[in-house]
Formats: structure tokens, C-alpha cells, sequence
């Protein structure tokens, strides 16, 4: 009897009768496999949202932290002002009012020397010397009569070291003043600013700028003492009124220099010192001649 041949390694049926072979069983990934890729995708959602609130969360804690951290304003008190202003002015000063009032007529103030020849010898020496004021930028110096009076020749010595030659051009004896020009001028010469006595008080604050004993440009500083004061010359020869009566420290040199208010202003122009002794030095009471006078020996109307 013969026998059939038996195979293995086939699942596939030989059978021809069946009309189709046996086919393999198909891996099961239809309804298993979407379960499993939904599912992947349900947990990344997921760690992304977990990723974005510890995220916010960590922001969140390090606002905390930081105004945790932070101090509370403090509320400033009036002494805490105070104090702060305080020291701002000891480590920062402010400049003098003198200081602020000098530096507007700084450049305006010159040293006026007169020569004239010796009787005698017939040689040229230093007759005299005092202050002047520029009060136009032409070189117009005023200054006091009697440091003029009798001079051959004059000049000048302006801030900047220059000197020049000065030439008298205007006389005012009776208020004791005398208008110079001077012939040669340093470059951007600036004029004095002329104020007036109107609204000058007792008490109000001034200086005095000039030459004391050829020192200077030397500053003092001082008071108003009074007004509409009189001044009789030690020689008794003429009287001088309307003066303005100061105490700040005035010696020979100073005539002719401005008096200055803490403005910058020039409101009268040194004349005399007071002193009861056969001393020309300065006691504490020095007269000034108003600008308004000295508008008048200009030749020009009150200023």
C-alpha cells in the first residue's frame, strides 16, 4: 500500500478540492495598535500640559521668592530730608554770594597809576595810584577826581596783566570824579553792569573791590551803613553829599573802585575813608559815590 507523502513547514492546505490555500494568520494589530497609539498620545498631552503648569508654577514661586526677598519701602521723614540736603551742602558748597558778585565785575576793574615829573629833579615818579571801573567797552574807566588830579600821564592795568596809556577825558570835582580812557584794550573787554541806589538799605550786603596800597585785585566785604551820607575832606576844601556810607574795609588804593552788590551790580565807586587820627587807614566807615552821580560826570542820564 502506498503511502502519502506527509510535508511540514506549511500551513498551507493541498487540498484542491478547497478551492483556496490556508493563508497564515495576519499579526493582530487592528484594533489592539490604535488602543496602544492613542494611548501614547493621551500621555504626551499630558506631559506636555505637566510641563507647561510646572513651568508657570516655577515662575510663579520665583515672583514670590523675589518680592520676598525684596525690602519694603521705607517712608522718608522730614529729618531724613533734611539730612540729605545737609549732606549735599557740606560735600557740594555753594560759591559765596561775595565770591558770585566779585566774579560779575571781576574783569571790569583795572589799577590806575598817574605819573608826573619831580619839581626838582625833573624826573618822571609815580604821582599816584588807585581803582578804576570799565563802564563802556571802549576802554571809558571812571575813577575818583582826586586820584587823577595833577597827573602828567595815566594808565591802566587791566585784569589780564596788559597795561595801556590812559588819557583824562571828563571832570566831576564835585562829586570827586573823573572819567580816563584808555588807549590800548584787551580783546572782549567787558563793562561793569551800573545798578542803582533806589532800592540800596541799611544792612544790605556789599563789596568793595580795588587796589588797597597798589595789593590787589583785593576784595572786602561788608554792609550798607547808611544813605545820603556827607563827607568833608580832611583838607576842609570841598564837602561831598549823597553818599553812600559802607562798612566793608576800604585804604589808600581803594578810590575809585566799584562798590558792588551781591547782583553784580555797581551802585557807587569808593571815595573816601573816615578816620579821626592823622591815620589814612580804614576804621570802618568808608563813603562811595552813587552811580547816579557818576551818571552825571559821564555825561549820560541816571542808571
Amino acid at each position: 500500500m502506498k503511502r502519502k507523502s506527509i510535508y511540514f513547514g506549511s500551513t498551507r492546505s493541498d487540498d484542491p478540492s478547497s478551492g483556496r490555500h490556508a493563508a497564515s494568520p495576519a499579526p493582530r494589530t487592528g484594533r489592539r495598535g490604535s488602543l496602544v497609539s492613542s494611548a501614547i498620545q493621551r500621555v504626551r498631552r499630558q506631559a506636555r500640559v505637566f510641563a507647561f503648569v510646572a513651568g508657570a508654577l516655577l515662575m510663579f514661586g520665583a515672583v514670590l521668592v523675589r518680592d520676598a526677598l525684596r525690602a519694603p519701602p521705607v517712608a522718608l521723614t522730614q529729618a531724613d530730608i533734611d539730612r540729605a540736603v545737609l549732606d549735599a551742602l557740606e560735600n557740594k558748597p555753594w560759591p559765596a554770594r561775595a565770591a558770585k558778585a566779585v566774579e560779575a565785575v571781576r574783569q571790569s576793574v583795572v589799577r590806575v597809576r598817574t605819573y608826573a615829573r619831580d619839581p626838582k629833579s625833573g624826573e618822571e615818579k609815580e604821582h599816584g595810584q588807585g581803582t578804576g571801573v570799565v563802564i563802556v567797552e571802549d576802554g571809558t574807566i571812571l575813577t575818583n577826581f582826586h586820584v587823577v588830579f595833577g597827573a602828567e600821564r595815566l594808565a591802566v592795568t587791566f585784569f589780564d596783566g596788559m597795561e595801556s596809556p590812559a588819557t583824562l577825558v571828563g571832570m566831576h570835582p564835585r562829586n570827586d570824579l573823573a572819567v580816563i580812557r584808555a588807549t590800548k584794550l584787551p580783546d572782549d573787554l567787558p563793562a561793569a553792569t551800573l545798578g542803582n541806589t533806589s532800592r540800596l538799605r541799611p544792612g544790605d550786603e556789599v563789596v568793595a573791590v580795588g587796589f588797597p596800597f597798589g595789593i590787589g585785585p583785593s576784595v572786602s566785604a561788608g554792609v550798607i551803613s547808611g544813605l545820603n551820607r556827607e563827607f568833608l575832606s580832611p583838607q576842609g576844601k570841598r564837602v561831598l553829599s549823597g553818599l553812600i556810607q559802607f562798612d566793608a574795609a576800604a585804604n589808600p588804593g581803594n578810590s575809585g573802585g566799584p562798590l558792588v552788590t551781591m547782583d553784580g551790580d555797581v551802585v557807587g565807586i569808593v571815595t573816601a575813608i573816615l578816620n579821626p587820627t592823622s591815620a589814612s587807614t580804614f576804621i570802618g566807615i568808608g563813603f562811595a559815590t552813587t552811580i547816579e552821580a557818576a551818571g552825571a560826570a559821564v555825561g549820560m542820564p541816571p542808571f
